[in-house]
């Protein structure tokens, strides 16, 4: 929809569903408030007041862009979708302090848009036109907005501000997500019992869009604290992922060679890995294991390395020193099934397969 500060916009299909929700059960509303207005203009104020809530939606999730952007971290994009909006930052905040400031820029905003919108309502804007009916409605829903993201649970701007209290009292971000996930757990649960909650202090029946409503939410906020827990146990295992002591022993072989020759001396190696050289010495390609594996034993011997290997570009080409998140980095700009690995003065130390980063994450 628009590149505002460099940051693309999308918008879900979903978005449609939720304005025509707000457009049919807030027409009502605008009815009573303008009696004078008819049928097909309450439906336009109403569907106007669910174009420019979406607004402050992005407006919110721009705020917290714009201080991610200012911190050096890269911004995928924002989506507006049913349940609002979302931003895609590629990178954490190495601080508790960046995490903070990140995470509250967008509930700041929310709250000066309302603070804004009721100076507007009660000092500048009539009460008795559409102009001060949307005034209202805004006002009142960025506020709801505001309050509501300041909750203390993950996946809300709350609960990342949580994360980092936790994470600059027990020095480890991974402490952080984990307290604000499970507080964010429990705001999931509290979402569901809330409506027969207060249903019982009324007397009355919860209304049904206000139960549907409030499990929608419950299972947002459950889905993304689940995910924040998954996350929070993948990053406490980046520490032990080490080029060294996940290498494999690589032979180095000529192109020429045959498969199945390649592999007998790969076995009297004890090594797990192949190295294309050319006959200098020098590697040039690496055999890649899954085309090996799909390789028929009946074959191997008339097929040569050389059709199984693939080229070394100079990122695939990572040094044996490497560790945690900069072997991460490193291997996340060039996605391959294979890396060599060398040392400062630009001797071959070994090959990192993928997969046996894979099993460090999954735990095999």
């Amino acid at each position: 929809m628009g590149r505002p500060f460099g940051i693309p916009v999308y918008v879900s299909p979903t978005w449609f569903i939720v304005a025509a929700i707000i457009t049919v059960t807030y027409k009502d509303s605008v009815q009573s408030s303008l009696p004078g207005l008819g049928e097909v203009a309450s439906y336009a104020v109403a569907f106007a007041f669910a174009v420019l809530l979406y607004v402050s939606v992005l407006l919110h999730e721009l705020a917290h862009c714009v201080v991610a952007k200012a911190y050096g971290l890269p911004v995928r994009r924002i989506t507006l979708y049913l349940l609002g909006g979302v931003s895609e930052i590629e990178r954490e905040p190495d601080s508790p302090g960046k995490e903070f400031m990140v995470a509250f820029a967008g509930p700041l905003l929310s709250l000066g848009l309302a603070a804004a919108g009721f100076l507007l309502d009660v000092f500048v804007v009539p009460d008795d036109g559409i102009l001060g009916v949307l005034t209202w409605q805004l006002w009142v829903a960025n506020l709801i907005v505001g309050v509501f993201n300041l909750l203390p649970g993950l996946p809300l701007d709350g609960g990342r501000m949580l994360r980092a209290g936790v994470w600059k009292a027990t020095r480890d971000s991974g402490a952080g997500t984990i307290a604000a996930a499970w507080v964010g757990r429990g705001l999931a649960v509290v979402l569901v019992i809330a409506p027969f909650a207060l249903s019982l202090t009324s007397g009355q029946a919860p209304g049904m869009f206000f139960v549907i409503w409030s499990v929608l939410l419950a299972g947002f906020i459950w889905f993304g604290a689940t995910q924040s827990l998954r996350t929070a146990r993948v990053r406490a295992r980046i520490p032990q992922v080490n080029a060294r002591t996940l290498a494999r022993r690589a032979i180095p072989v000529t192109s020429e060679v045959p498969l199945a020759e390649a592999l007998r001396r790969a076995a009297e190696a004890q090594a797990g890995a192949i190295v294309v050289v050319d006959h200098d010495g020098r590697p040039i390609a690496i055999v890649n294991e899954a085309a090996v594996e799909a390789t028929p034993e009946q074959r191997r011997p008339w097929v040569t390395v050389g059709s199984l290997a693939r080229t070394l570009e100079p990122s695939l080409v990572l040094g044996a020193e490497l560790s945690g998140e900069a072997l991460i980095d490193a291997m996340r700009e060039t996605p391959a099934g294979e890396y060599l690995l060398v040392e400062r003065g630009g001797e071959v130390y070994g090959v990192l397969v993928t997969a046996d980063v894979n099993r460090v994450f999954s735990g095999v």
